[in-house]
């Protein structure tokens, strides 16, 4: 792992890059597990960059050797829904009654489906 140079800011504050902390941006960190095929979200992290975030996260998130994977995504880059939209977001799936299966006969083997 290579060393960082670190500056002395005119508080005193000694940080890579002369950058603070709450300055650098927000990373999402997202972990799969040993058994699991998803990455699921572990937190939120402050790093320099995406390498900084995913050796942090390594550090935080993964101490037990719990995971495989490590994803970390700046925050800016993730755009959610409006819960409050939601009825307008999934209206159009409403009317494609092939994505449901309820007019399928099913045998009385399977129980559960």
């Amino acid at each position: 792992m290579e060393e960082q140079n670190s500056i002395s800011n005119d508080d005193g504050n000694n940080s890579p890059s002369g950058a603070r902390g709450n300055e650098w941006p927000l990373w999402e960190i997202f972990i799969r597990s040993k058994n699991g095929l998803d990455h699921k979200h572990a937190g939120s992290l402050h790093a320099a960059d995406a390498e900084m975030a995913i050796e942090n996260a390594r550090d935080v998130y993964t101490r037990r050797m719990e995971g495989v994977s490590i994803w970390a995504v700046e925050s800016k880059y993730i755009h959610a829904s409006n819960p409050d939209e939601a009825s307008s977001l999934y209206d159009p799936a409403n009317d494609k009654l092939y994505r449901h299966p309820t007019f399928y006969d099913l045998p009385d083997e399977l129980r559960n489906m």
